[in-house]
């Protein structure tokens, strides 16, 4: 399970500005994540429940932002929204799409206290 990994980088950055920036708690954290980043976000939201505990995170909201999957069709110049990696170009049925989009995922927003 990745995600558990992918957690344990959040709590890091999460923790990381916190004592930089000298808080005491983390009240929420917010993350972007793409629609095509492959990443449960069941059980990342699981995982970091679990990772938090102990931390200055500890009970923090955690609050998932989807970014949608977007490609650029080679054939027709299209750009195109996705909902899965290899996906058909919806304009023009064609496979030769490039992602340009969705396979992000950043911490967006920490609420300190």
């Amino acid at each position: 399970m990745h995600e558990m990994s992918l957690a344990e980088s959040i709590i890091q950055i999460v923790e990381e500005v916190a004592e930089r920036e000298q808080a005491k708690r983390v009240k929420s954290v917010s993350i972007e994540i793409g629609e095509l980043s492959s990443v449960q976000t069941d059980s990342l939201t699981f995982c970091f429940d679990a990772v938090t505990k102990g931390s200055v995170a500890e009970g923090a909201v955690f609050t998932l932002i989807p970014v949608p999957g977007t490609g650029w069709c080679m054939k027709c110049c299209a750009e195109v929204g996705l909902k899965e990696a290899l996906g058909e170009c919806p304009v023009c049925g064609s496979h030769q799409v490039q992602i340009t989009g969705g396979t992000e995922m950043r911490v967006k927003e920490l609420e300190l206290e």
